[in-house]
């Protein structure tokens, strides 16, 4: 990844303490954040504002957001991580 500061500071905001976030956040970030529209980066900032709890029920599929830009989000990021 460049020296992007918009995207090291978010690579640093990607760091949770939980292994499986900081996977599919990482994951992400580094697919498919530098082709992803304004919104959807705006999206994903404000994702990373949430709490730990909340954001692991929707990533690892325990809950969906309400809210139809987080539920886009959610699923380009699980798209992001390869099957393992």
């Amino acid at each position: 990844m460049g020296t992007d500061p918009i995207q090291a500071r978010l690579r640093w905001r990607c760091r949770r303490g939980m292994k499986e976030l900081d996977q599919l956040l990482l994951n992400y970030l580094q697919g498919r954040f530098a082709t992803a529209d304004a919104a959807e980066r705006e999206t994903f900032a404000a994702c990373l504002e949430l709490p730990d709890p909340q954001l692991a029920a929707w990533l690892l599929g325990r809950s969906t957001p309400e809210e139809p830009h987080f539920q886009k989000l959610i699923e380009h990021i699980r798209a992001a991580t390869p099957a393992a």
